[in-house]
């Protein structure tokens, strides 16, 4: 891998990293929309979604810390993106069944949410979770620079994370319906999965190609 190819894939696993923090916090405030006509939105119903979200991302940091000492490469990665996006669908298509069914079954509004939280948000974001440290594994080339790269990294998804939160509550809930923008998620997320594959693999086949002519 050349060294432009290098700072390519750096600045594309940033820049990835950046839209998955924006996914999480658009589907976590969204969250409280969907689950209001059956839960309400009452704290109980944000305590719900704020606890799901902190636990699905801690087992996110932790199978893909795990994860990232074996192998790591960027096909995995663009993966976790693809899977996510997969695993938001039943958000739009099945989470008015999901959640009638938690509401009969469970009257309380404090312990329906939480269980409806969990079918619903708990499996996409702990895939999210597992890229940002995948993300640092990529990006570290020596362990000199590995503080540097975990920071920086944090950093951008932390931003994009902050934009979410905004761009969610002040604008897209304004301009769209819930399911519009769940739409945009799934299409944010492919989207970084391919841009993911593109980078790394259309510079070697250029390679490949260009030696081959000489030849």
């Amino acid at each position: 891998m050349t060294s432009l190819h290098q700072a390519m894939l750096r600045v594309t696993v940033l820049c990835v990293a950046f839209g998955s923090g924006f996914c999480i916090m658009t589907i976590e405030l969204l969250g409280g929309r969907i689950l209001s006509p059956y839960f309400g939105s009452s704290v109980y119903v944000w305590g719900s979604i704020i606890t799901v979200f902190m636990l699905s991302l801690s087992f996110g940091y932790l199978f893909g810390g795990r994860l990232s000492m074996r192998n790591p490469n960027p096909v995995t990665y663009a993966v976790f993106f693809v899977s996510a996006a997969l695993l938001v669908l039943p958000l739009i298509l099945f989470a008015e069944q999901i959640m009638e069914q938690v509401f009969l079954l469970i009257e309380d509004p404090r312990y329906g949410s939480l269980l409806a939280s969990l079918l619903l948000f708990f499996v996409p974001t702990v895939i999210l979770g597992m890229i940002s440290p995948y993300s640092i594994r990529l990006l570290v080339q020596n362990e000199e620079h590995s503080g540097h790269v975990a920071g920086q990294l944090y950093f951008v998804s932390t931003l994009g994370s902050a934009l979410g939160t905004l761009g969610t509550s002040f604008y897209f809930v304004l301009w769209f319906e819930v399911n519009a923008i769940l739409w945009g998620v799934v299409a944010t997320l492919i989207a970084a999965g391919v841009t993911v594959l593109g980078v790394y693999y259309l510079p070697q086949r250029a390679t490949a190609g260009v030696q081959q002519y000489e030849s």
